[in-house]
């Protein structure tokens, strides 16, 4: 048995001035532990410090805020990524129309043992210098027509894509320095503009909701943000979803997926039938556009699509057994109309006050741009960090065939300052790539804390649960679990608990998809479920806009759901008012 490590090889100790983390969004991002390559090539240079070049731009910190000589806005603590709540609050102080209990709300949702804001509020949070830069940015946030430099990163992205080399025919040294070169070249850039529109995304969503507050609507707010379309993280769905029509319209198709998905390509490929051959078309220029995506995207280690197949092949099967009625596009369809029309009624209410009116509209349009903007501003890293996990596959590969790797993905036990000496003498490396697999071994198996607050001292690994413990009662008939309303509507199925989107096989259209956190290699076992509940999220999750473009019902932010729920039992959804009801 393997000891659990008390710190991991890119722990950091934590911000002395800033003393709340947690684990909400964050988690999204990076559900596992972090490898030390990942963090020390893009992590800790880029996000921390892309971090603060989205917060500079906004108006709302001084570089002068944050240590030069440790990470405070990102942390990692017993291998986990964390993100700063304290930071995160000092923003929603600053910014006119927003309170630190909004930004709780909006990107953490509701957390068990999360101190008010008021126990670590410093004379410093308020700025008006700070307010008044933040001012000049929501001006522009509610009057820029587009997001043009999002575009051109999209553009870039694709070059990237079109441009990949022979992969096969670069040294070692080349596919290491190429890596480099794309992160060093984009990675910070590519995530200050995440981060700037994600913080802008909450302007006009903060607006919108402030008014239907003061309509008595407050669930309306939903539905105002809900089917724009352009949501890149939604996009592969509907791609996969025609597929999946294609698999449900031919015979041949259909007798191939049920001979399951395990050797599905070749099979499709030894066939003479022209199904057979439009399919595998269909589903190269799939992966040729949407290859990048997969669970725990951001890991660079973790097959996407491109490298495993099986994993979209299996969405895909699940899909084709959906009605043909519930295609997400007419769900979507369903839910721009109907946002259309709800828009247009609160603003003829607001008539009489013409500068609400004003206001509310410019945030109905400037919701339509950011919205999908903070999704595409994500997919634009994720393909540059596939283009990085071709180049380091192809390393890993080749060190397993020369006998120094166990598997592939050893490649990321490595830090980037050792990247140099390793290819130098693979070697000298392989005890301490063995030892660094084994304890993120046994990283993976424990939680890790929702909430840490520094100023009570951190807890280390071997204190934490391990995931196998059932100490948490099960929901029985009659009992209601509460969480944040996602999407609005009303849904009754059979729960599916499942814990891996790479095995779907359990969940049946119009089956209640229940998740212990998402991000868009869930993205299309929404397709056939009838609602979705997911143990953490709030507002600005990813399962909640994916709910709100696809238009099923979800309720995010249930704690311990994927514990409590017992998988099987028949539950209603309901996303308007955050409630799960198990039958």
């Amino acid at each position: 048995m393997v000891d659990v490590p008390t710190r991991w090889v890119v722990d950091n100790p934590p911000s002395e001035r800033y003393p709340l983390y947690t684990r909400a969004n964050v988690g999204e991002v990076f559900p596992d532990p972090v490898t030390p390559l990942s963090w020390t090539l893009a992590g800790a240079p880029g996000a921390e410090h892309g971090w603060r070049d989205a917060w500079e731009r906004f108006g709302a910190f001084d570089r002068s805020e944050f240590a030069d000589d440790n990470l405070e806005i990102l942390g990692v603590f017993g291998g986990y990524c964390y993100l700063n709540v304290s930071l995160a609050r000092i923003f929603g102080v600053r910014t006119p129309g927003l309170t630190p209990e909004m930004i709780d709300y909006q990107f953490f949702g509701e957390q068990p043992g999360l101190a008010p804001y008021e126990d670590e509020a410093r004379p410093t949070d308020e700025s008006p210098a700070h307010t008044e830069r933040i001012q000049q940015t929501l001006q522009w946030i509610l009057t820029t027509p587009d997001l043009p430099e999002l575009e051109e990163e999209q553009r870039l992205v694709a070059r990237l894509r079109a441009e990949r080399p022979d992969i096969g025919s670069l040294s070692n040294s080349e596919l290491v320095s190429r890596t480099r070169a794309l992160t060093d070249a984009h990675f910070r850039r590519q995530f200050g503009q995440h981060l700037f529109v994600t913080y802008a995304a909450t302007v006009p969503t903060g607006i919108i909701q402030q008014v239907c507050n003061e309509i008595g609507e407050p669930t309306m707010a939903m539905k105002l943000i809900a089917g724009f379309g352009g949501v890149d993280s939604a996009e592969p769905s509907w791609a996969m979803w025609a597929l999946g029509r294609m698999v449900a319209g031919s015979k041949a198709l259909t007798a191939a997926f049920d001979g399951g998905v395990e050797g599905l390509l070749d099979r499709l490929r030894a066939s003479e039938d022209p199904d057979a051959e439009r399919f595998l078309a269909g589903f190269d220029d799939f992966l040729y556009k949407y290859g990048s995506r997969g669970q725990n995207e951001w890991e660079m280690r973790q097959p996407s699509w491109e490298v495993r197949p099986a994993l979209a092949l299996a969405a895909i099967d699940r899909m084709r057994f959906a009605p043909a009625a519930e295609s997400p596009e007419a769900h979507r369809t369903k839910l721009a109309a109907e946002r259309e029309q709800l828009g247009a009624a609160v603003l003829a209410k607001l008539e009489g006050n013409p500068e609400a009116h004003g206001q509310f509209q410019a945030a109905l349009h400037a919701a339509s741009v950011f919205l999908p903007g903070r999704e595409r501003s994500k997919t634009n890293v994720i393909r540059m960090i596939n283009e990085a996990r071709m180049l380091m596959g192809e390393l890993g590969q080749r060190m397993v065939e020369a006998g120094h790797f166990d598997q592939p993905g050893n490649f990321a036990m490595l830090t980037n300052e050792e990247l140099d000496d390793f290819l130098a003498d693979p070697a000298a490396f392989a005890a301490t790539v063995r030892e660094r697999e084994a304890g993120y071994a046994a990283l993976e198996e424990r939680v890790p804390p929702f909430v840490l607050d520094s100023r009570k001292g951190l807890s280390t690994p071997p204190e934490w649960r391990l995931r196998t413990d059932s100490d948490v009662q099960k929901a029985g008939s009659g009992d209601q679990l509460a969480g944040i309303p996602g999407c609005p509507g009303q849904a009754t199925g059979r729960a599916r608990v499942v814990l891996d989107p790479s095995d779907p096989s359990a969940l049946e259209p119009g089956d209640i998809l229940v998740a212990p956190i998402t991000d868009p290699a869930w993205t299309p076992l929404f397709v056939p479920a009838a609602a979705v509940v997911v143990d953490v999220g709030a507002q600005l999750s990813h399962a909640v806009i994916v709910s709100r473009e696809l238009g099923i019902p979800c309720v995010v932010s249930v704690t311990d759901g994927t514990r409590r729920i017992p998988d099987g039992a028949s539950l209603t959804v309901d996303g308007t008012t955050g409630t799960i009801t198990v039958h």
